[in-house]
């Protein structure tokens, strides 16, 4: 029987706001005349929904919003850009966070702990229902998605994650890589990327390790071999790395579940995280098909 959809989308739902700022690190000072605040919907399960459906997949997503101002931004982008969601009530209220970005694209962003936490936690058996609907589950980090690792595996669901920013140390990122059949994560935080991805591969389960590295490229550790992938120029000047990660992982995703090699995969996710750089944060606009396979040739 045919797949309703290619990927659920688990977690991740929330509201970011953006502050553009003169410098990063920013010093102390009493107060900063900034060129604008927005506050928009689009934190990284979003942006992978979103990205992933701009290439042609078909995607779920399933969070817990709350019944907020928030919650009806994260709603409304799904609605926007055609992207089926089940929002389950979460009292404590809609994720959130602030951004801040850097003239040169960097941000640095602040979570509000009061708003998701270790009591969040999805039903079993909405997870598994969704899951058996679907080819691959792509599992978020955030607090609801890790009661449903276990959910996941019963339900014989490939599934791909993404550790971010890990030092390669927290234990709370452990269960996550040792979980998941791709494995996504930022170089950023790893005083040696190579051992770290090396470690996920020895937990037995996952297929390949991607550690990205931004303006460096990324790491891709396949069938015991490390190899680089090298950037991609983007298309236009860099305005915002925000959301740069969730691309990779979704041209990455796609040319996986389009049955590509490893190595094309990698190269898919590098140009599609060369276009997001291009966007500033206040925008939701994604790669295409055509975009991320430009070129291609590994």
């Amino acid at each position: 029987m045919r797949a309703e959809y290619d990927v659920l989308v688990l977690g991740g739902a929330g509201v970011d706001t953006i502050v553009h700022v003169p410098e990063l690190p920013l010093p102390y000072a009493d107060s900063y005349l900034v060129p604008g605040i927005v506050t928009r919907a689009g934190q990284t399960g979003d942006m992978v929904a979103l990205g992933l459906h701009a290439l042609g997949l078909r995607v779920h997503h399933l969070d817990l919003l709350g019944d907020d101002p928030e919650g009806e931004l994260v709603r409304a982008l799904h609605r926007e850009h055609g992207v089926p969601l089940t929002a389950l009530p979460h009292p404590g209220g809609t994720k959130r966070a602030v951004n801040l970005v850097g003239p040169d694209g960097r941000r640095l962003s602040l979570y509000d702990g009061s708003r998701g936490g270790a009591p969040d936690s999805l039903p079993g058996p909405v997870v598994a229902e969704l899951a058996r609907a679907g080819r691959h589950v792509h599992v978020s980090i955030s607090h609801p998605c890790a009661d449903a690792l276990p959910v996941l595996r019963g339900a014989g669901a490939t599934v791909s994650t993404d550790l971010h920013d890990w030092d390669g140390r927290n234990p709370y990122h452990e269960d996550f890589a040792r979980q998941a059949d791709l494995v996504f994560l930022s170089a950023a935080a790893l005083a040696d990327p190579e051992a770290t991805m090396r470690r996920i591969a020895g937990y037995g389960r996952a297929r390949a390790v991607v550690a990205t590295a931004g303006a460096a490229g990324a790491h891709l550790l396949v069938d015991g071999t490390v190899r680089h992938v090298p950037p991609v120029e983007p298309p236009a000047p860099v305005v915002d790395s925000n959301g740069a990660g969730d691309a990779f992982a979704c041209g990455f995703l796609y040319g996986w579940l389009n049955g590509e090699p490893p190595a094309r995969c990698a190269e898919y996710g590098a140009r599609a995280g060369a276009f997001a750089c291009t966007v500033p944060a206040t925008r939701a606009a994604f790669a295409t098909r055509a975009q991320v396979a430009a070129g291609a040739g590994c």
